[in-house]
This record gives C-alpha cells, structure tokens and sequence, in this order.
C-alpha cells in the first residue's frame, strides 16, 4: 500500500527546512533518477529529444538531458523558453557541457515529456497542443517527466517525482498515463512523505480467506443471503462466486420459482443463520416494499449493489451499521441525488471523483463506498483507497455481479466492512489479470473458475 497526495509542494518545502535540501538538490536526483531509468531500459546511442516547457519540469527535463549527454544521441527541443530561475540554471549547465538543442521534433526513440507539471491549471495554448499532438503521433517510447503535460500527452510510462500524485489515478487518465513510478528525491520516500488518508492498494495486500481451524464445518465459515431479483442470473452469478470464495453456505432468498445450481439454497425469507446480506444484484420490481422491509429487518452486514441505487429504500440501508455500497457511476450520480448531496451528471462526476467520494463518506461515515470505474475508489469516514489494478477485461455485463459475491462472502465469513470491500476488489482484478484468455472473452464463469487457482 502506497501513500497518495493532492500536491507535494509542501513535501519540497519540507526538504528545504528540515533537512535542509536544496531545489537545485532535489531536482538533480528527479534527474537522476530518470536517467537511471533509460539506462536501465535503452540502450547506450539511443536517440532521444527531450520536450522541455519554461518552468521547472523543464528544468528537470534540460538535468536530464545533460546526465545522458555522450551516453546517448540525446538533444533539448524548446517548447518555450526557459523562465524560471532553474530552468535557466540548468540550460546554462546544459550549455556549457555541449548538450545540443534542435529546432523541430523528428524520428527518435525515445520522447521525454517536460513541458508542464503538476503546478499548471490553465488551457493549453494553440501552439502548445499542436506540439503535444505532434510528439503524440511520433513512434517513440514515450516518458512523461512528473506528469503528461495537462493530460494530453500519452505517455507509456510517467516517471512521477517524489510520490504519487491522486490526479495520476483519475478514470480518464488511465490510457494517458502509462505505468507509473515514482523517481527518489533524495531521501527515502517514508521521509519525503507525511501522512495521507488516501492510499494505493497494491496487489501484494490481497489477503484471502483462510480455513485453518480443522474442527469446523460449514456453519463456521458464515452463510450468505442473496435477494433473487427479477434477473435472477445476477443474483446466481453472485451467489456462485460468494460459494466458489469460501462462504460455507449461500441461499437465494426470492418468490419465485426459479432453477439453480445444486449446490445453492433457495428460500422464501433470511435464513435465521445468515450472518450477511447482498442486494440488489438483478433486483428489478420483484421485491415489493413491504418484501424488501422484510428482507432487511436485521441487523445484519450487508452488501447493496445495481438497482437499489434507484430507489428510496436505499436511504434506510445508508442508517445501518456494516454496510458496503457498491456502485458504477451513474448508480452513484443518482445515489447522490436521493441523499441530497449533490445533483451531477456522470461527466461531472468523472472529472471529481475524489471530491464526491469525499462528500459522501463525510455524509455517511459509517458506510463503505465502493465506486466502480476504471480506478476503483474506497471511502470509510476519512480513510479512502484507490484499486488501480482493473482492466478492460472485466467490462462484461455479471463482472459487478461477481465482485457483488466476493465481497459479500467476505463479509459472511466475518471481515469488517472495510476490509471486505478492499479484498475483495482486489481479488476481484487479480481474478482478470489471472485470465490466459484474450481480453475481450473474459465471462463471469472464468473469474468464479479462477477463484480456486488464486
């Protein structure tokens, strides 16, 4: 797990008054550390044309360029010209060691990004955007210096300084960014960083299911009640998956009469032995509201998913203790709108998904988000999590519906609520990244098979 911040200026400022590390110091090891890099992945007299911007993140681009010089076919292009008082630092060092400078972008192989940073808030320039759609046509490993400049530059990898930045881990700057690591600013990143309440999960926190007391039986790995909606195949999907990852029992709780695998229970009310509850997968209108009250008379730990996000009743599940909420964004827009948080469209949404969040678990302390994307996002109070593991694969209608099971039988088996959505949404990307299949084939039925190979 990995710390997240909103800006780290005020991580520099601390270099510079505690430990008494200078700007010019700092920006030689974000330097070095992009040069580590192409030396670690190019090979000696590549050539390389480094896109330098007037303020600083051009002054780390022209460091960068003076480290390679000799080593590589490397020269500076000027997006515009150096400003700043590091940037033009830097291009007198550049300049008095010979590291050339070109007048117009051409074939190489590798393009470095130092336009703009993270300190930029403005529209791009005519110029500025017809340079970066210029470099972007180019077929060239591309590396972005801290960040793609104003997100338009597409990078295959940004070198991020210091520490990771939230605005990497927006939804619609997955395909821009790239792989993402973090450059050493001269000091070990658990002194550079302070606390934050945003975190990165990585997949190495998964912690799965165990069974290591031998003197047990079914009843002592807790029993998942699912309401059997109107699609009642995503209530089968859930259940399937909440079995297949170690709930001892499932039972469908419906009023129809439907057919289901063998190894699931279908009943026409909670099992007295439930220990946790999934709604809303495929729920429809086949619960009427006195149904549904009955269903949740309880106080059970409980999972809502899909349909209820629609509905009024949704309110009374946001009172309760132990609940998990696991929307897509349009589920979310219209839950914000129920609970009177804010009326958005998902566009809106998308481009403040942090904020959102952030207002409603301030709103709803008890409750735990679970906002889908392309980025997962998890919110409890003050503490949130971002999942950025996910791909693809799993835009296939039933992916919710599984992870719905995962969590669910998590919660069953007795995780807290927190810790059953964070689990099991990572399980839920391993299960993808796991798939030897093509991306487009990925079903519902090869993550629950694949749940016995983790």
């Amino acid at each position: 797990m990995q710390k997240l911040f909103d800006e780290v200026a005020s991580l520099d400022r601390r270099c510079y008054e505690e430990f008494f590390l200078s700007e010019d110091i700092l920006m030689e090891h974000a330097a070095s550390g992009m040069a580590s890099y192409i030396r670690q992945n190019f090979s000696k007299n590549s050539k390389i044309i480094v896109v330098c911007g007037s303020g600083n993140n051009g002054a780390d681009g022209v460091a960068l360029a003076r480290l390679l010089h000799k080593s590589y076919d490397i020269s500076i292009f000027w997006a515009k010209r150096p400003t700043s008082k590091m940037a033009l630092l830097q291009e007198k060092r550049a300049q008095n060691i010979g590291v050339q400078e070109c007048e117009e972008l051409c074939g190489c192989d590798v393009l470095v990004d130092a336009i703009i940073g993270t300190g930029f808030n403005g529209e791009l320039s005519d110029n500025l955007s017809i340079l970066i759609d210029d470099m972007n046509s180019l077929g060239a490993a591309k590396i972005a210096c801290d960040i793609p400049s104003a997100f338009t530059f597409r990078a295959d990898i940004t070198l991020t300084m210091g520490a990771l930045k939230k605005s990497l881990f927006l939804d619609e700057v997955k395909d821009i960014v790239g792989k993402i690591e973090v450059v050493s600013l001269g000091v070990e990143r658990e002194i550079y960083e302070k606390e934050s309440n945003w975190n990165l999960l990585d997949l190495e926190d998964l912690k799965l299911p165990s069974r290591v007391k031998k003197d047990s039986h079914k009843g002592s790995y807790g029993h998942l009640a699912i309401a059997s909606g109107e699609m009642c195949g995503a209530g089968i999907i859930s259940a399937l998956s909440a079995f297949r990852f170690g709930s001892g029992l499932v039972t469908l709780v419906g009023f129809e009469e439907i057919e289901i695998p063998h190894t699931l229970i279908y009943s026409h009310e909670v099992p007295k032995g439930a220990t946790a509850l999934a709604l809303g997968m495929g729920l429809g209108v086949e619960f009427s509201e006195l149904e549904l009250a009955k269903f949740l008379d309880n106080t059970l730990a409980l999972i809502a998913d899909a349909d209820i996000f629609y509905m009024p009743a949704v309110l009374e599940i946001l009172k309760r203790e132990n609940v998990i909420i696991t929307p897509h964004p349009k589920e979310f827009t219209s839950l914000l709108r129920i609970s009177k948080i804010a009326d958005i469209s998902v566009n809106e949404l998308q481009k403040e998904r942090f904020k959102y969040v952030e207002m409603f678990c301030a709103k709803f302390p008890n409750v735990v988000l679970l906002l889908k994307g392309a980025n997962v996002l998890i919110g409890k109070n003050n503490n949130f999590f971002i999942n950025p593991h996910g791909s693809a694969a799993l835009a296939k209608g039933g992916s919710g519906d599984v992870l719905s099971g995962l969590v669910g039988s998590l919660l069953a088996q007795g995780y807290s609520a927190l810790d059953a959505a964070i689990h099991g949404s990572l399980t839920h990307v391993k299960l993808a990244l796991n798939y030897k299949g093509n991306d487009f084939s990925l079903t519902p039925d090869d993550l629950i098979n694949g749940i016995s190979k983790l």
